[in-house]
């Protein structure tokens, strides 16, 4: 064998110069710039960021400035979510990030995998990992795992001249590869090329609140259009125009944004205290509707352990004697791997000194020791069946048949057999010339090993199977194999079928094909991809569970997008969720955490849309009436509290449970009703004090009120000629406003009915915190606006103890009339066919 020198510091200089150096690729290409102009760019942002921009033009600038401030938040917190969780990522990747030993002038140093060059030696042992693609200079009974790269879980032996592949592990043996491919350039960051372009996936909950955004902001806008060509016609003053272009603007329900980054934001400290890196802040509600969850075998699934499942004796010898011996030879044996130690786990026995040995090789597919000890004597082989098969002594026919019987049936289970034999005398195993020799071997038995599922992986996958998710298995292994381990995880009967099948079929009979199949075998990095987008395209919401470079095109095609924290960089990068020290344990609450943020904000959806619209419908209303324009700017301010307290804290309330709503189907049911059912009322409430104030101020402006609407409009009584008008507007815009807030608050109690009498839309509930949140609300409301400093912030007057009886009665009424709509389903008879 020819002496190695490696490469001289010259060399290295030359190389690095010329390009040739080695250096880390992001799968997402995600950088903290990017994440900050994602957020800052997001559809809520821009909408917010547009308002204030109209806003600034009309000279609002203290609405502006809330605007604005509500867009800079909700960007913020998106923003600081996701940058926390590249931090986290990047620190674990830094702790995952290999040092490795190169051989430079003639001596091994250790250098940074970014330092390498095209050319280097570089070292392998048992436990290092290939960070660079190259071939193999010298061997001494060298094994790679190349499980992250090809998903199959075997042993490769390797020689010399033998390539060598980013991403793969050194099992056992130890040996020298050079460098031939470096950076881009390697197999690993070639298969992740497509995976390098950040694509946001919206979940379905975010398209229709997006959906219904942006169906409010054109009524906006067209009511807006309408309003400059009526002012137009009817001679309004420019600064009416501003004012109602201020409250239409206004109408677009902003809130809701705030709401939604909040309560992702929230959701996703929970889930982070569970277990698991939340990197896209809509990952946890996007559990919430996955039907279709796909994983990965080896390292995902699985724990990259061996089990011992059972020794079954062959022949005469008792268990326990067989049991002792596979003991003290595993225990004896000088390399070790993942095999010899479940072995070794599951077995007593003493570690013996050899007599002779041959270590294990995949090439050979056995080891032998041979002992000369009081305790254990003679010459013992352990290894898998075939290998050992031309070893064995077959004179005696009944115990071969029964070995024979006995193997296949384990493997029928899915189980990896080793066979374990022996011979009485010890002999020397290197034969002439240095080469292996076996003496004839006796059966003595059959060692069966199993994967070990990863913890709390069978209670995970039983729980989404509980919940009609349909679990498939993605595997570079044997198709029998897998399903043997889908078996133990808890999928019955499961059809398997190989990768190479899916190869050639048309659209709908690959479509067929993953619809009914669940475990797929001997998959490579494509086929996962196009089993995934077949499911995709199907309309399935799909969850990718992997580990491996050979799962990131899958991970990237899934709606949702999940890695094992002791995965690849590659797949940490790409994936929605990273589960911390590879537990399943955040899985389940992450689902429930999903399903409270969904039924948080479609509730919150509720409100903020019913306000939005019922708002725009009381302004067309009035206005085809004849009346004054009815809202202030500064009066839509009270939604704040109204609607934007109650819409977040229902968002803390909400039940983690599935609850049988579509959310357009409730806008129509639900939301519609109540615009349209509070604006008639609304209007009347208006027009009744319109007309009641202007029959009381007939005779002059009472004496003691006087100072207070001088105060409040800026007017001077008896001076200015507008200054009736202006009371009268202000009056009847005050009433408008508390009707409309405290109707906005009342219907809380239909979302989260604490009795009976108002479970006529959802059923009852025992979480009584929404209805006293309600009553609070009410009570605060009522207080708080008796203070003059509110009320000249809301541009309101302040409401007689008679005003706030009337109201009282009138919502009575409005109450009762609403039950009975939402009782008796009239909205969903009028607006909805049977189908």
């Amino acid at each position: 064998m020819s002496v190695l020198v490696g490469l001289t510091d010259q060399e290295v200089k030359n190389r690095q110069a010329a390009g040739k150096r080695n250096f880390q690729i992001e799968a997402s290409g995600r950088s903290y710039w990017d994440i900050i102009r994602h957020n800052l760019l997001s559809f809520f942002s821009l909408v917010l960021f547009s308002i204030c921009i109209v806003l600034i033009v009309l000279g609002q600038w203290q609405d502006a400035q809330i605007t604005f401030s509500v867009g800079l938040v909700n960007a913020l917190i998106g923003t600081l979510q996701e940058i926390r969780a590249k931090h986290q990522l990047d620190k674990i990747s830094i702790f995952a990030l290999p040092r490795v030993i190169v051989l430079r002038n003639q001596r091994e140093q250790e250098v940074a995998t970014t330092d390498l060059v095209k050319g280097d030696v570089i070292r392998l042992q048992a436990g290092d990992q290939a960070v660079v693609d190259g071939r193999l200079l010298n061997s001494n009974l060298l094994e790679m795992d190349e499980s992250l790269i090809t998903g199959e879980a075997d042993h490769i032996h390797k020689d010399v001249g033998d390539e060598i592949l980013s991403g793969s592990f050194c099992i056992s043996g130890d040996g020298y590869y050079q460098a031939d491919k470096v950076g881009e350039d390697c197999f690993a960051n070639q298969l992740t090329a497509a995976a390098r372009t950040f694509e946001p996936m919206l979940t379905p909950l975010q398209k229709r609140v997006n959906y219904i955004v942006r169906l409010i902001m054109m009524i906006a806008l067209i009511m807006g259009a309408i309003f400059y060509i009526a002012g137009f016609v009817q001679g309004f003053t420019l600064l009416e125009n501003i004012k109602a272009t201020a409250v239409i603007t206004g109408l677009v329900p902003y809130g809701l944004f705030l709401t939604v980054a909040v309560t992702y934001a929230l959701g996703s400290a929970r889930i982070a205290q569970q277990g698991a890196l939340v990197q896209q802040s809509n990952a946890v509600e996007s559990l919430h509707h996955v039907d279709v969850l796909c994983m990965d075998k080896t390292g995902t699934l699985t724990a990259n352990k061996m089990l011992l499942d059972a020794i079954i004796p062959i022949g005469a010898e008792s268990k326990e004697d067989v049991s002792e011996k596979i003991g003290r030879y595993s225990r004896s044996a000088a390399l070790t791997n993942a095999t010899n130690k479940a072995i070794v786990d599951g077995t007593a026995g003493s570690k013996l000194s050899p007599f002779s040995e041959i270590s294990f090789s995949s090439g050979r597919g056995w080891s032998a020791i041979a002992f000369d000890q009081p305790e254990l004597k003679g010459t013992f082989a352990m290894g898998a069946v075939g290998s050992l098969w031309p070893h064995l002594d077959d004179d005696d026919e009944e115990l071969i048949e029964d070995l024979r019987t006995t193997a296949l049936g384990l493997v029928e289970q899915g189980l990896r057999v080793l066979l374990f034999a022996g011979h009485e005398v010890p002999e020397n195993l290197n034969g002439e010339g240095g080469e292996p020799h076996l003496p004839k071997l006796k059966p003595l038995g059959l060692i069966s090993l199993q994967n070990e599922l990863r913890p709390l992986a069978a209670e995970t996958l039983a729980e989404f199977a509980n919940l009609g998710i349909q679990l498939k298995i993605l595997s570079g292994d044997n198709p029998d194999t897998v399903a043997a381990l889908a078996k133990q995880a808890g999928l019955d009967n499961p059809k398997a079928i190989s990768g190479s099948k899916l190869t050639g079929m048309d659209v709908s009979e690959l479509a067929e094909t993953v619809e009914e199949t669940a475990i797929f075998g001997r998959m490579n990095p494509e086929q996962k991809q196009l089993v995934v987008s077949a499911l995709v395209d199907q309309g399935h919401y799909v969850a990718m569970i992997g580990d491996g470079v050979n799962d990131v095109l899958s991970l990237k095609k899934a709606n949702l997008g999940i890695a094992m924290q002791s995965g690849s960089n590659a797949t940490r990068n790409v994936a929605d969720m990273v589960l911390l020290n590879d537990s399943y344990a955040a899985l389940i609450p992450a689902l429930a955490q999903g399903k409270k943020m969904v039924n948080g904000i479609r509730d919150a959806t509720y409100l903020l849309a019913s306000r939005g619209l019922c708002y725009a419908l009381v302004i067309i209303a009035v206005m085809m009436i004849g009346l004054t324009f009815p809202f202030e700017p500064s009066q839509l301010g009270l939604t704040a509290f109204s609607v934007g307290v109650p819409a977040f804290l229902l968002t803390l309330f909400a039940p983690a449970k599935d609850r049988d709503e579509s959310l357009l189907h409730s806008v129509l049911t639900f939301v519609l009703p109540f615009a349209v059912f509070t604006m008639l009322f609304a209007v009347g409430f208006y027009v009744y004090y319109d007309f009641e104030i202007t029959d009381e101020l007939a005779d002059g402006v009472p004496e003691r009120m006087v100072e207070r609407f001088e105060e409040t409009t800026g007017l001077v009584y008896g001076v200015d000629a507008q200054f009736d008008e202006v009371v009268i507007t202000f009056i009847s815009q005050t009433n408008l406003s508390n009707f409309l807030s405290l109707a906005t608050m009342l219907m809380i109690l239909f979302l989260y009915p604490p009795y009976p009498f108002f479970a006529v839309w959802r059923p009852v509930t025992p979480d009584k915190r929404p209805a006293l949140m309600t009553v609070g609300l009410m009570i605060t409301y009522v207080l708080v606006l008796e203070l003059n400093v509110v009320q000249d912030r809301f541009g309101i007057i302040g409401t007689p103890e008679w005003a706030w009886g009337v109201l009282a009665g009138v919502l009575a009424v409005w109450f009762l009339g609403f039950r009975l709509i939402l009782k008796h389903k009239w909205a969903e008879k009028i607006l909805l066919t049977e189908d």
